[in-house]
């Protein structure tokens, strides 16, 4: 196999992840057909999970905490009426229970409990760490352990459809929130158990669907040659568009780099700030401090 010289390329990508496929993997097979020398999801999505997995790209890497810690939307497939070891069809079954008659009014109903903040227990089947030790492993070897509840908020829950045995739904949510979990405690609330028959994740905030691309498209892109396949990347400040946007001339920036708040006319007074020089030049990204200058934080080296 010939081995190709990693480039140092920078950008953000939208991959639409397929069912299957570890969030590792995705990362790793975007990055050779890139070529690319540095690269980083942002959040795992389970291999039963498709949808929306950013990948950074080269200095971009410096920007996927955010979205690490950014609010996500989902589309997910509960199948009522048998409860799952793992919470997903994957799973062993534990329990079956009948359905019922169930209206969308009852359901809306238990949807409302699980909007807001709420409190989740973190499930055994998950990646979350006890003593350096991922807790899935410990389930795969029938140990469970006591887990401490979390809170999460669900911004927004809605019933997409309704139909004998399955419910599908929408929801936003912030970061840390398990669907599974959420998916188990919603069947206990309707009496008959449930676990996750399909899960697709549609938005990491301030990205949506709109611009994923497949594992397919990228690889029809890369026969046409790497120019083809930067044409698809986004740029590095496209994942924290939400903040505002401050200015420096030519001095400014030059103390910036070299670690130095700087004051800058009209910047906001608070919160964290996207760095430019100029009106196009994307430095990185600057925290207004108490005396009302702009620190450095996370600047780039492209």
């Amino acid at each position: 196999m010939t081995r190709h010289p990693r480039r140092q390329v920078n950008g953000v990508i939208l991959l639409d992840k397929p069912v299957g496929w570890t969030s590792n993997a995705a990362l790793q097979a975007v990055k050779r057909l890139y070529q690319a020398a540095k690269a980083g999801h942002t959040g795992s999505l389970d291999p039963l999970a498709s949808g929306l997995l950013p990948i950074c790209l080269g200095e971009a890497t410096k920007m996927s905490g955010f979205l690490l810690n950014a609010d996500k939307s989902y589309q997910f497939t509960c199948r009522l009426g048998i409860t799952t070891a793992t919470g997903d069809a994957e799973g062993e079954v534990i329990a079956t229970r009948p359905v019922g008659v169930l209206s969308r009014e009852l359901v809306d109903a238990a949807l409302r409990r699980f909007t807001g903040v709420i409190q989740q227990i973190p499930p055994m089947y998950s990646a979350l760490k006890r003593n350096g030790q991922p807790l899935y492993k410990l389930a795969r070897k029938g140990i469970e352990v006591e887990r401490e509840p979390r809170e999460v908020t669900i911004h927004e829950l809605r019933l997409l459809r309704l139909e004998g045995e399955e419910l599908e739904c929408e929801m936003r949510c912030t970061k840390g929130t398990y669907v599974r979990a959420l998916a188990a405690d919603l069947g206990e609330a309707l009496g008959c158990g449930a676990h996750i028959a399909a899960l697709r994740r549609t938005a990491v905030e301030p990205y949506d669907a709109t611009r994923m691309v497949t594992q397919e498209a990228l690889c029809e892109r890369a026969e046409r040659g790497l120019a083809a396949l930067d044409e698809l990347l986004l740029p590095l400040d496209s994942a924290v568009a939400q903040w505002p946007a401050v200015r420096v001339l030519a001095d400014s920036a030059f103390y910036l780099r070299q670690g130095q708040p700087v004051l800058v006319p009209r910047a906001p007074t608070q919160g964290w700030v996207r760095l430019y020089l100029g009106d196009q030049q994307f430095l990185g990204l600057g925290e207004i401090i108490d005396d009302g200058r702009v620190a450095p934080r996370r600047l780039l080296a492209c």
